[in-house]
């Protein structure tokens, strides 16, 4: 038996609750884990509180990600001890995830955490984390340079935001980091952005064509935010978009594409081949100052993670919330 958060949902009553789980009734894989780290995203907060029908099957253990040692295997690719990271897949969605004791999954789901990465920080990074390198990537796969002038990155002082605001400035580039919180302007210039766009120049009203002000940005909003940002990048730019944080619609026009030949680059970090995430997580390993993930997360217990969720539904999270489960195998 071991702790979990498991959602239930049974003549209609939707509920989420800690409860001890038997390691028998884990879903089928072939790779058995002990749960290190967990995080609690965007995305487990929809599925916990119930507000998005983010849970496909129940019941449900939560955790779109975490990292791990192998307790037992049969898959060719793993064996007892090594360090793996899970992100994606549809885990915690229709596959139990990550915020329990133990997982059981898919070895093809898995990957081996580079040496440089602990376990630990494997989860500050997390799936936001990953997903910012994802981002990162599509924007150097289209051509965009350190010396093309400021980046911008949409809701800087979230997950994603604040892991592509420390990547890109690592990397040479200066970040414009967009923000609805004001008062986030000193972490985020600890983290290397040089200059602070407040929301409301994004949140406005949307002309097809805006001054042309950014050569790439990296979108975690969408909607009316991504629409903005698409009207002022400037010519041949591009736009790596990942969220929808402000809604799923893009009241946007074909204009910033035949008049300015601006590139929309979805960024998805669900079911991309093990290959991708290797390069991803190889990446993370070389370019992201570790030294400054402290400072971009939160740790709450699992017993915490409940009353911590509806947070994220109403912007009040910073960075990224560390779940530990297990620590001491680290």
């Amino acid at each position: 038996m071991f702790a979990s958060i498991l959602i239930e949902n049974e003549n209609d009553s939707y509920t989420a609750r800690l409860t001890e789980v038997d390691e028998a009734d884990l879903p089928e894989g072939d790779v058995l884990v002990d749960v290190a780290y967990s995080t609690l995203n965007y995305k487990d907060a929809l599925a916990i509180t119930g507000k998005a029908p983010v849970v496909r099957s129940f019941p449900m253990v939560p955790g779109v990600d975490f990292s791990a040692i192998v307790r037992d295997s049969s898959h060719p690719d793993f064996t007892p001890g090594d360090k793996v990271v899970l992100n994606g897949w549809g885990v915690g969605e229709k596959h139990w995830g990550g915020l329990a004791g133990r997982a059981r999954v898919r070895g093809d789901w898995l990957v081996k955490l580079p040496e440089a990465i602990s376990l630990k920080q494997a989860m500050v990074i997390g799936t936001a984390g990953y997903t910012a390198m994802l981002c990162v990537m599509a924007l150097e796969q289209n051509g965009v340079r350190p010396d093309q002038g400021e980046i911008l990155v949409t809701g800087a002082a979230g997950g994603v935001g604040s892991v592509a605001v420390t990547l890109l400035a690592g990397k040479g580039y200066q970040v414009a980091a967009a923000t609805g919180r004001p008062e986030e302007g000193d972490y985020l210039k600890s983290l290397g952005a040089t200059t602070i766009v407040g929301r409301e120049e994004l949140s406005g009203k949307i002309r097809p064509l805006a001054k042309e002000r950014w050569p790439a940005a990296i979108d975690v909003v969408g909607s009316t935010v991504l629409a903005n940002v698409l009207s002022a990048i400037k010519y041949d730019g591009v736009v790596a978009a990942c969220g929808l944080a402000g809604g799923m619609d893009l009241p946007s026009s074909v204009a910033p594409f035949i008049l300015r030949g601006v590139t929309l680059s979805g960024v998805d970090s669900v079911m991309v081949p093990r290959a991708k995430r290797e390069m991803a997580w190889a990446q993370l390993a070389e370019n992201l100052d570790t030294a400054k993930l402290d400072q971009m997360m939160v740790e709450v217990p699992l017993d915490r993670v409940i009353e911590t969720a509806p947070k994220f539904l109403t912007g009040e999270v910073r960075g990224r919330v560390l779940v530990p489960i297990a620590p001491d195998l680290a």
